[in-house]
């Protein structure tokens, strides 16, 4: 698996290969196939906010998010503190180019500092595949080996079974049930220590 940056329509993409699929960071064309996947019910029943408007989707990918992804992927080139900053990748299926869910990570407020974590989503016609495991270990294997990331957080609603699958293929640690919101979280760590044993 390797990280690499590819020249598209003049633009720099930043894009992580892995097996079955390509992690790659977010793009305007990406719109419509993203506005539709946030409306899944298999989707924002897990995450719930993420159906907005197309609109609205439009402002945050402009104003917000591939703003932040180039700024987190300048401070990892100048081999700088990401700190704060979120790296949102859409997954990319090889064979057909379809944009088919994200794999992000960020900060994750109520959870206990170190707290940087990751999560996913993808649509329900590309489950149980191995996609979105692929897609967590690939970029797992980045912050660990290009950022002074020493600890990843991970959560799943417990009655969330394919994502608790997932984070347990990654080698996660089972910390605890924590209650966010009422809902109650089987809550993971994973240290860079325990994953370059594991590798």
């Amino acid at each position: 698996m390797n990280s690499n940056t590819h020249s598209t329509s003049d633009e720099n993409i930043f894009k992580i290969d892995c097996k079955d699929i390509i992690l790659r960071e977010y793009i305007i064309d990406d719109l419509d196939e993203f506005h539709s996947l946030t409306w899944q019910p298999e989707i924002h029943e897990f995450l719930p906010g993420c159906n907005v408007s197309k609109e609205q989707r439009l402002d945050w990918l402009i104003n917000y998010e591939t703003k932040e992804n180039k700024q987190f992927l300048k401070v990892v080139s100048e081999g700088g503190d990401i700190d704060e900053l979120r790296l949102r990748l859409g997954i990319i299926l090889k064979e057909s180019g379809e944009f088919i869910g994200w794999c992000c990570t960020g900060i994750k407020e109520e959870l206990p500092p170190p707290n940087r974590e990751i999560m996913y989503a993808i649509s329900k016609d590309h489950r149980g595949k191995g996609y979105t495991t692929q897609a967590a270990k690939g970029i797992i294997k980045y912050l660990f080996e290009n950022t002074n990331v020493e600890v990843l957080n991970a959560i799943a609603l417990i009655r969330n079974l394919p994502s608790n699958r997932v984070i347990q293929k990654c080698n996660f640690d089972f910390i605890n049930i924590i209650e966010l919101e009422k809902e109650s979280y089987n809550y993971y760590k994973l240290s860079k220590s325990n994953w370059e044993i594991e590798m």
